[in-house]
Order: structure tokens, then sequence, then C-alpha cells
């Protein structure tokens, strides 16, 4: 956060409900919205934003709570990584709890959103490759109360974005009641960004694994052909288990489908991949391996 007065809004406005936040932006379309703060405080303090003026969401109390529906879970938006980290929410949906926890120090944890980790897009988002992995979508506040639908991973992808004087309102979630892992490998010890992160959640009723590999790209990779192997070695019937050699397979797949190898040369040669790619290769496969054995244990 900065220590001194940014010098770029030049009009605060603080709706209280997700419609006026919807009016503010539509009347000033040069605005930029603000919750949180961690990531657009740090885009205007190394000067990479200017913004004419901010509308704050952090009075919308609508957006800063869940309810269930439809075998769902309906988040808003204005959710802190602090608030799904907690025991309640983490009985509800593991990985997503299991990111939020790993989002970084205690005032960034506190003060970030579910929505602004998901309009930021920023790679190494830590909910991102959760809310892939549970194929997320997204429930959009636009202009004259009118609200659509659309998936996270489309949003992230750049294949629908949000029009002017949209808002990103609340996060639908499916309720899996299974087992869901979340685990990431950063550059240092302790919470920090990601280098490369693996959700992993099982899907019983399916007979599905779904996987997303985050940080390592511009949005989160889903592997669906290691998805759809490894699912059909699972002994879904009685206690899910699954030989060792298939786990260890299953990490190199993913690896492999994330971190591909390089074009071949004039040759018809493959060359070798360079030292880091291979080490954030292994990093994948280790990552995805760990995650598939604690979601099956």
């Amino acid at each position: 956060m900065s220590t001194h007065a940014p010098q770029a809004a030049q009009a605060v406005t603080l709706p209280t409900t997700l419609d006026e936040a919807v009016a503010a932006l539509t009347a000033m379309p040069a605005a930029v919205p603000v919750a949180g703060g961690t990531d657009l405080m740090a885009a205007v303090n190394s000067g990479q934003l200017r913004p004419a003026a901010l509308v704050g969401l952090g009075r919308i109390s609508e957006i800063r709570g869940w309810q269930y529906l439809d075998g769902h879970a309906l988040l808003g938006a204005g959710l802190t990584h602090a608030r799904i980290g907690r025991p309640d929410f983490a009985a509800l949906i593991p990985a997503l709890a299991a990111s939020a926890r790993a989002a970084g120090p205690p005032h960034i944890r506190n003060a970030g959103t579910l929505g602004g980790n998901i309009a930021s897009a920023a790679p190494t988002g830590d909910a991102l490759p959760v809310l892939a992995a549970l194929e997320a979508t997204l429930i959009i506040a636009g202009p004259g109360g009118v609200r659509r639908e659309l998936p996270v991973s489309h949003l992230l992808a750049g294949m629908d974005l949000l029009r002017p004087g949209e808002l990103i309102g609340y996060v639908r979630v499916p309720l899996l009641h299974a087992p869901q892992v979340f685990l990431k490998a950063t550059g240092r010890t302790g919470p920090g960004r990601a280098v490369a992160s693996v959700a992993l959640v099982l899907d019983p009723a399916r007979r599905g694994v779904r996987c997303a590999v985050g940080a390592i790209a511009p949005m989160p990779l889903r592997p669906l052909q290691a998805e759809q192997w490894v699912a059909q070695l699972i002994d879904w019937d009685n206690d899910r288990s699954i030989v060792p050699e298939a786990l260890n397979a299953f990490g190199e797949y993913v690896a492999a489908a994330c971190v591909p190898d390089a074009a071949p040369g004039e040759d018809g040669a493959v060359p070798p991949l360079p030292p880091a790619v291979l080490h954030l290769r292994r990093t994948v496969a280790a990552l995805a391996r760990r995650a598939l054995g604690r979601a099956l244990s």
C-alpha cells in the first residue's frame, strides 16, 4: 500500500449497493472500481495507472458474504481472502480456502478480495486455478439491473470480457462434497508469489478428476487429456484407490501438457529444454502428483 496520497484519483464514489456501483461506473466511464486495492494501488504507485476517478466497493454488504443455491455456493465478489480462509468456509470449498490462506501476508489477505483476484487476472493469482478446476461461473452486474453469467475461464482467456459499466457481483461454485487440494511452489520460503500452482478436485458424481495449473501461463491451464486418463484408473466404487505408478505418470502427463517440449528444428531434432524450463516442468509434475495423492488419500 502507498505511504503517500496518490495523485491519480480526482473523485471517489462510495456506493452501498451493486446497482449503485454499476450506475456510478456507467456515469463515469473513466472510473476504476476498487475493493481491497492490493493490485490497484501497486499499479498506481508504480505509475502504471492513473485513474481519473475511483468507485469504492467496500461498503456494498451484499457482495461480502455467501449463500447456498441449487447445489452451488454463491460467493460475493467482495469476500476477502482472510474470510475465505476461515475453517467454516474451508469445510465448504477446501481448495479455495487453501488458496486464500496462501495468498500472501496478513495485510494482503485482509484486504484482497475474490472479485479483485479475478478482475486483475494476474497469472499468479492463487484463486484462479481453483476456480478453473471447479468450473466456476461469474454473475456479472450490468446497467439497468441486468445480470448475465459467464464461465470464469472465458473471462480469464479473453473470450468474453467485462463490458462498460459491468462489475463482477458473484461467483457461482458447484459444491462437489469431495476432496479438493491446492498446492503451490514459490521462489522463497513463506508466503509469496507462485512459481507454479496446481488445483485438483474430485467429482465422484461424474467419476471425474479436474486439474488446473496456475502461474506458468497468462491463464490457468487445464490438462484435459491427463484428467480423462487418470479418472479411468481410479476405483470409484470402493476406496478411490490407484496404483502408485499412476500417480507418477499423472504428474508427468500434466507437466508435459502444460510445459511442452520445444518445437523441432529444421532437421527434425527436438532441442532440449533450457534448465529453468526443465525445472519448472519438474515442479509442475511434483505438484500434480502430490495433489492427486492427497485427494485420494
